[in-house]
Parts: C-alpha cells; structure tokens; sequence
C-alpha cells in the first residue's frame, strides 16, 4: 500500500464505522476503557457523547469515567510515542 493510501486508510475507516452506527451487542459488551484508549491513539477527540447517543436506544449507558480514564491515558501515550517539537 503507498504511503498516501495507508495514510487515508484509517480516517476512511473511521468515517465508514461512523456513519454505520453501533450495534447493540457492541454497546452490551463495550469495554469503555479500550474504546477511550483507542480513540485517543488514533487522534480522535472524546466521542463518549457519540457512543452514548449511539447506545441509548439499545438502553446501554457508558461508563463515562472509564471511557476518559482511557482516552487520557491514550492521548499520553500517543503524545509519548509522536513528541511534538517546541516551537
């Protein structure tokens, strides 16, 4: 795969997993702390109020304090692994 297409790849995914919306059972068995982590590797911002607009019909709360236990811990490990240089 070039680097442009691998570079596209993963927010085409994103965007595709978006619009498809969440099924039930991946609400039921949600690990909110993964989904955190991941989003926050990924670059994404928090998107607990997607998963929570996605999963109320399905009558599934998320567990909003450990979705952002870890997204945080994501983002400093995403920071960690990609230092940004001081401008």
């Amino acid at each position: 795969m070039s680097s442009i297409g691998a570079r596209l790849f993963l927010p085409i995914s994103v965007l595709l997993a978006a619009c498809a919306g969440v099924a039930e059972v991946e609400c039921r068995k949600a690990d909110w702390y993964d989904l955190g982590f991941r989003d926050a590797i990924f670059g994404l911002q928090r998107q607990e109020g997607f998963y929570q607009h996605e999963c109320a019909p399905h009558g599934v709360k998320v567990d909003v304090a450990r979705y952002a236990q870890g997204w945080n811990e994501g983002r400093y490990e995403a920071d960690y692994r990609n230092p940004q240089p001081i401008h």
